[in-house]
């Protein structure tokens, strides 16, 4: 019989490697579907009655948040590029710490960009002050339910 072959400090056992892989595009998944539908509703937001009577200011704050959110597309589909344009090149455990990087990108462009939406939105509704505090409140509970409390866990559990 013959000895497993030694792994180097980044390669992993290809079971593990599917494993992780399959689960990193099914968490993608996830995403992907806010990101459109956000990303789908702010397309169509330029062609409302009520978008000419923004500010100009606030016009450049929702071309800021369009591109954020395309971005944050982009970064979250990569990874199914990556898969498609390297399939049965040898190359998975690569493509599962691109995938985790993109994923991390992608977690952190959902919040800033959900957070300027709602600052956008409290902005044109109420104006004044509401739109920073319902925008900091909003990326305060994004950081608390998706930082805070997997990070107390795991720290916890040492």
């Amino acid at each position: 019989m013959t000895p497993p072959a030694t792994l180097g400090d980044h390669q992993r056992p290809p079971r593990q490697l599917d494993r992780n892989l399959g689960e990193l595009l099914q968490e993608l998944r996830v995403m992907q579907t806010g990101v459109q539908i956000l990303t789908g509703f702010l397309l169509t937001v330029p062609f409302t009655e009520r978008f000419h009577d923004l500010t100009a200011v606030q016009h450049r704050l929702y071309l800021g948040i369009l591109l954020g959110a395309v971005i944050t597309t982009c970064t979250i589909v990569a990874p199914v590029c990556y898969h498609r344009l390297l399939f049965r090149q040898g190359e998975r455990d690569w493509l599962v710490r691109a995938a985790h990087l993109c994923c991390l990108g992608g977690i952190l462009g959902l919040g800033v960009v959900s957070a300027a939406v709602v600052y956008l939105v409290f902005d044109v509704v109420l104006g004044g002050s509401a739109a920073p505090i319902a925008a900091a409140a909003v990326a305060l509970a994004f950081i608390a339910l998706w930082a805070a409390v997997p990070f107390t866990l795991r720290d916890r559990e040492r």
